[in-house]
């Protein structure tokens, strides 16, 4: 069947060998066609601007002068002038190519026109033409009404939407080479995305809004990809990336008087190795089939060999020794028998030198510690004291861990080097403190909060937080690869597909490349998405990140990704759903090659998608935030049968992510019993040498934990008790409503101004002989003695 699909394909090809076909053929990629569409409308305006002139030829006066005239042509009432305006600016925002001889200097004046068109006003402008749209219930309604919508429904959102989002990524990427003002206008920038400058509330909470509305299909026209993608890029660029966190979290534990950071996080993960997975059952049943038929050939249970490769070393031997008497086969373990290059720097070794004779003397080296200093929280050492004394002593000193009078000299010695672990986060201090809070809200006074880009958005957010969940992870499952369609699923393609679909094969072969394309672009956006609004509201305040969390919990987040990653997640690695030359700024400068069905199958050269891998991170790193130190939320993973799905992840030869597989892996194997730990031993030495580990935790045996009962909603409920009392005593402007003073004055009382509905004077009248004419009133009630 595959090869009769392949002649058809080629006999199509010949077909259509024609210029004009061809040409039609090619820019079918989405919005390709657009480019020459852009560039058509700026030449057109510009030529009777700057005659014989092109626009890299002109002084900077010059181009502030034409961009001023684009801003005033943008207020005009006719749309499709202002759409014209619009793509114009589109194409200064593109950088121009037309005029371009490369791919560099393209990239070179697409920053230099992004911050010459944000000093003139331009993005303010486009905001306006934004809220235009959106507010615009003639083409909802029109939308909602059509039974197929596609790219032409949206043509102005998504002109806006392009220029919005190149003008935000372009100014938060910084360079070395930016000149002073530069710099100066991406400081300004940040502050007014971050600030409530904009109608009264940040700009994401704008595009958030879009993202309901869209799934409350009431606009379903909405580009989401690309609002997806502006609204990411926009918290990134207000509250900070990673690297940013990092350092905030450092300058958070020095304020409060925290010790430093046993490690930095970013750069252990950087340099820690991959391990090779786990065998499947089929590669162990063929290997025991080749060791029964005597043949000497290459094993396929290289996968399983190096997860214990450290433990079963010599400790005695130096790094070079271990090196060299490593399994060369551990090195070829990537897809089809090739070095994986996600880890080619590290996998591929120079030959090994012929082994001299060693002193005695270097047998005392000892082999490299952990990745991760271990760790301990004041809880651990308290349970641990309070069993300890249970057990010698007979009674308990409830939080005290300084006496140990009493208990044995090992005790001491544990209870010592339990101390040199501990570790107290800056959770743990912001629920202490909001405990205090609580219990002395007078004597305590007023809390000072810092109004900082994650403050802001988080306030902005709490009216509307369950809901801008929920359309989150709406769109996450209409974009994931697992997911099946069904009629009242949301249309996420609206913004791919063409006005008229595909007729010949190829054709199909390439409108289906990008709606794959296009769905993981979704899928990315919104993992990082998820997992900045989660890493930031914890640094902020512990109960803001629980609040988030506990809405993902409930809208189904776990099973979701569960889901996600119940596929041949191999394949989903390695997709290869682009088309390089059509890529941007390639397409634009180079002269397109014809495309055939041979060159679409085999994809670009990359081994690996980056984009995909970059996905399944990030949702390992919400799952692992939405579970660490949550009972129920572990047995759930235990309940979704979680283990089979999580090993199969771990066949991805890449160490941040099979980290954070081993982490999940970690939290629940004391509750899948013995026989799976017996039968993944080499799992378990993984997670023993790469995850962090707690001195006093039981997570490699099973303990009369293991019965230790759950109960979901009530361990949900006290946590929402506790994140309710947190926003009620910071957020909520009726608070302290107990101590506020009565007011007896009865000429104070009757002229204080009532809100009233607006039909409330139709029915007055009938009011009054409701409530107040035909209500018996026992006046001399008052005056009775009580």
């Amino acid at each position: 069947m595959t090869n009769y699909l392949i002649y058809i394909i080629r006999e199509d090809n010949k077909k259509y060998k024609n210029t004009e076909k061809r040409r039609k053929v090619q820019k079918l990629y989405t919005e390709e066609p657009e480019f020459a569409l852009n560039r058509d409308y700026f030449e057109e305006d510009f030529r009777s601007h700057a005659r014989d002139r092109r626009w890299i030829e002109l002084t900077v006066e010059e181009q502030r002068s034409y961009v001023m005239r684009l801003l005033d042509a943008l207020e005009v009432t006719d749309r499709d002038k202002r759409l014209k305006v619009a793509r114009a600016i589109l194409y200064l925002a593109q950088g121009v190519f037309d005029d371009c001889d490369t791919e560099v200097d393209v990239l070179h004046w697409s920053r230099h026109n992004v911050f010459l068109l944000y000093d003139m006003g331009i993005f303010t402008a486009l905001l306006e033409l934004l809220s235009m749209e959106i507010d615009n219930n003639q083409a909802c309604s029109s939308a909602v009404r059509k039974p197929a919508i596609s790219l032409a429904d949206s043509t102005e959102l998504r002109v806006l939407l392009s220029i919005m989002y190149l003008i935000v990524e372009t100014i938060r990427v910084q360079t070395e080479d930016d000149r002073p003002e530069w710099r100066a206008s991406r400081e300004v920038f940040k502050n007014e995305l971050g600030s409530p400058l904009y109608n009264g509330e940040p700009f994401a909470l704008l595009l958030f809004t879009m993202v309901t509305k869209f799934c409350s299909m009431n606009a379903p026209h909405f580009p989401m990809k690309k609002v997806l993608l502006l609204l990411w890029k926009t918290i990134l660029f207000t509250v900070g990336g990673f690297q940013e966190l990092q350092e905030m979290k450092v300058r958070g534990r020095e304020r409060l008087n925290l010790p430093p950071l046993p490690e930095d996080s970013i750069k252990v993960v950087r340099a820690m190795r991959a391990a090779s997975p786990p065998a499947s059952a089929m590669e162990l049943i063929e290997q025991q089939q080749q060791q029964k038929r005597g043949r000497r050939s290459r094993r396929p249970l290289v996968k399983q060999d190096s997860l214990d490769t450290y433990n079963e070393r010599d400790p005695f031997k130096n790094d070079d020794a271990r090196d060299e008497e490593e399994d060369p086969e551990d090195t070829d373990s990537g897809i089809e028998g090739e070095v994986d290059p996600l880890d080619r720097d590290v996998i591929i070794q120079p030959p090994p030198p012929p082994p001299p004779l060693r002193p005695p003397t270097e047998r005392v080296n000892f082999p490299k510690g952990l990745p991760w200093a271990p760790k301990v929280r004041e809880k651990d050492i308290e349970h641990f004291l309070e069993t300890s004394r249970n057990k010698f002593i007979g009674f308990t000193l409830g939080n005290d861990t300084d006496t140990l009078v009493g208990l044995p000299r090992p005790i001491h010695e544990s209870v010592k080097t339990l101390k040199q672990h501990k570790y107290v986060s800056i959770a743990e201090v912001q629920i202490k403190k909001e405990d205090e809070l609580q219990q002395c809200p007078m004597s305590l006074g007023e809390e000072e909060v810092a109004e900082t880009p994650t403050e802001m958005l988080y306030l902005g957010m709490l009216p509307n937080l369950s809901q801008y969940v929920i359309a989150l992870l709406k769109l996450l499952l209409a974009a994931a690869p697992t997911s099946k369609a069904k009629t009242d699923s949301i249309n996420i393609l609206a913004d791919v597909l063409p006005e008229e679909m595909p007729i010949t094969v190829l054709q199909s072969m390439k409108l289906g490349i990008d709606v794959n394309r296009h769905k993981e672009i979704i899928v990315k956006a919104i993992s990082a998405l998820l997992l900045l609004l989660l890493k930031h509201f914890k640094l902020n305040h512990i109960y803001q990140f629980e609040i988030v969390s506990q809405h993902l919990v409930f809208a189904n987040c776990i099973p979701l990704i569960l889901k996600f990653f119940n596929q041949n997640i191999m394949s989903y690695i390695s997709a290869k759903n682009s088309i390089c030359v059509l890529d941007f700024p390639h397409c634009v400068v180079h002269e397109m090659p014809e495309l055939t069905a041979e060159s679409l199958e085999a994809g670009d050269s990359n081994q690996f998608c980056w984009r995909n891998l970059f996905s399944c991170i990030n949702l390992l790193r919400i799952l692992n935030k939405l579970t660490k130190w949550k009972h129920s939320r572990t047995m759930m993973l235990v309940v979704f049968k979680s283990a089979p799905i999580l090993k199969r992840a771990l066949k991805v030869k890449q160490a941040m992510m099979q980290l954070y597989v081993l982490k999940l892996l970690k939290i629940q194997t004391k509750y899948l019993g013995r026989q799976w730990r017996k039968s993944n031993m080499k799992t378990m030495s993984a997670i023993y040498q790469k995850v962090r580990h707690r001195l006093n935790d039981d997570w490699a045996y099973g303990n009369d934990i293991d019965a230790r009962p759950w109960d979901f909603q009530a361990e949900e409920c006290a946590l929402r008790e506790s994140i309710e009392k947190f926003n009620s005593r910071r957020y909520d402007r009726n608070k302290n409503g107990d101590f506020v003073p009565v007011d007896n004055c009865l000429q104070s009382v009757l002229g204080q101004r009532v809100e009233l509905p607006e039909d409330f004077h139709y029915s007055y009248e009938m009011w009054l002989e409701r409530e107040v004419f035909s209500q018996p009133i026992q006046w001399e009630g008052l005056l009775q003695n009580p």
